[in-house]
């Protein structure tokens, strides 16, 4: 890694909770929630905290919070966890995995995937993440399908990063080729391991025996061939698939459109408390 790279994700690393005010106007709900209870969960990188609105042994929704695999931030996502955590009537697990420059593919997948089959032990589970967290979701769907080790009732993949291989877009935008490129040096430092299954879902040979989805994109996003490229591949498989798109709205759908938004995540709430409330 080069020591300028290494010292822009660390940069980024830190700066994140002062910086990154996404969904600061979408806090419509759970506002009123007590602080979330941690407790840390043995993977097989180390233990990794998390952060929990609601009762232990309730269904759970575990989310998977953005930051391009180079912030570790799970507070950034807090609106979200509130807001699921009150409309869906839920417990909403929000996972504090590690993230570059610190660690590389696949630790952030690996510890993701070993927390949600821990949650899942002790109740019903839902995956869900925006951006590198909707990849790191999507990641999770196929661990867990390879493996055996649980059945996620649902995943939410919003403005989903699920593609690191491929040429990277052109075009402005806010996640910009730069950005991706910085990702791929630092996080996925090995070109040989960008197309595997578990960093780039998109490209996955196989996609049946995955759970229903929910794929959100937004219309001017230059994540968004990722995400329209899934859910049409995901039906092709057979898979139930919702896909929303946000008109005229760029990475940061929800914020863009407050009214829409409304709708927007209340549908997912809905579909949430369903998959995880149904059998």
């Amino acid at each position: 890694m080069k020591i300028s790279d290494r010292f822009s994700a660390m940069a980024m690393h830190a700066s994140a909770r002062f910086t990154v005010r996404y969904g600061d106007d979408l806090r419509f709900a759970g506002t009123d929630l007590p602080r979330p209870t941690r407790r840390r969960v043995p993977t097989r990188h180390g233990r990794v905290t998390i952060h929990e609105y609601g009762e232990r042994t309730a269904p759970a929704y575990v989310h998977f919070h953005g930051g391009a695999w180079l912030m570790r931030y799970p507070q950034m996502d807090d609106w979200w966890c509130r807001y699921v955590a009150a409309t869906a009537g839920v417990r909403v697990v929000n996972v504090d995995f590690r993230t570059g420059p610190y660690v590389a593919y696949p630790v952030a997948q690996h510890q993701c995937h070993d927390v949600a089959a821990a949650v899942a032990t002790e109740a019903p589970v839902v995956v869900g993440g925006f951006s590198s967290g909707g990849g790191l979701a999507a990641s999770v769907c196929l661990q867990a399908r390879d493996a055996d080790s649980f059945t996620p009732r649902l995943q939410v993949l919003g403005v989903p990063a699920l593609d690191l291989a491929s040429d990277l877009p052109s075009g402005a935008g806010m996640v910009s080729p730069s950005l991706r490129a910085l990702v791929r040096r630092v996080y996925f430092p090995d070109p040989a391991t960008r197309a595997e299954p578990y960093a780039s879902p998109v490209l996955a040979d196989d996609l049946t025996g995955l759970p229903p989805a929910i794929v959100m994109t937004a219309e001017r996003d230059t994540l968004r061939p990722d995400g329209d490229a899934y859910a049409r591949r995901l039906r092709e498989a057979g898979i139930e698939v919702l896909h929303d798109l946000t008109p005229h709205a760029d990475h940061y759908f929800l914020t863009e459109d407050p009214v829409r938004a409304r709708t927007t995540m209340a549908m997912v709430a809905e579909h949430v408390r369903g998959a995880l409330t149904s059998g």
